[in-house]
């Protein structure tokens, strides 16, 4: 048995293994001042998003169409990245501190998200995000150079690019664990 006497006396050094391996596994609770902190950082965005939506009210009626779209453009936007910065949360403190036990029933996809899955999910919000980006800069077309489409296409793709390999090789992995 690993955790008796008899073990330490063979192996001195065991009680240092033992207790170096307890302060690693007790590290991972200095996650949550991580998510607690980015919990702050979501209800300020929350407070700026509520300001920037009593904006878009009292100009609403000034706007002509395509202002119209890309403010809203703007509060999609918002919403993706506080989606994505609690889906961060949630999701880390799962995986890498303790799990909810009692709350499963309110949330019903808490513990089916892994590391793989919830890269892949921030990417593919990453695109979707820099896609409203993209448009926006689009709709705003005479503002922008050639030079500066060009890059933003070319940003644009780089991400759109990373979210296909991360799939890929999130495929690749849950294939060849499945195999084994």
């Amino acid at each position: 048995m690993l955790g008796s006497s008899a073990s330490y006396e063979r192996h001195p050094m065991r009680w240092l293994e033992k207790l170096i391996e307890n302060l690693i596994l007790a590290s991972r609770w200095l996650l949550v001042v991580f998510y607690l902190g980015l919990a702050v950082a979501l209800a300020i965005y929350a407070f700026a998003f509520t300001l920037k939506l009593g904006g878009f009210f009292g100009s609403v009626m000034a706007l002509g169409e395509t202002d119209l779209l890309l403010k809203m453009l703007s509060l999609i936007d918002a919403a993706l990245v506080a989606s994505l910065i609690v889906m961060v949360i949630i999701s880390g403190y799962e995986n890498f501190v303790s799990s909810f036990d009692d709350n499963e029933a309110q949330l019903s996809w808490l513990g089916k998200i892994d590391v793989g899955s919830l890269k892949i999910k921030v990417a593919s919000t990453i695109v979707a995000i820099s896609s409203i980006h993209l448009l926006q800069v689009f709709l705003n077309l005479p503002q922008y150079t050639t030079m500066q489409l060009m890059w933003f296409t070319i940003i644009h793709m780089a991400f759109v690019l990373s979210a296909l390999f991360l799939g890929l090789i999130d495929k690749i992995m849950s294939s060849t664990k499945k195999e084994k």
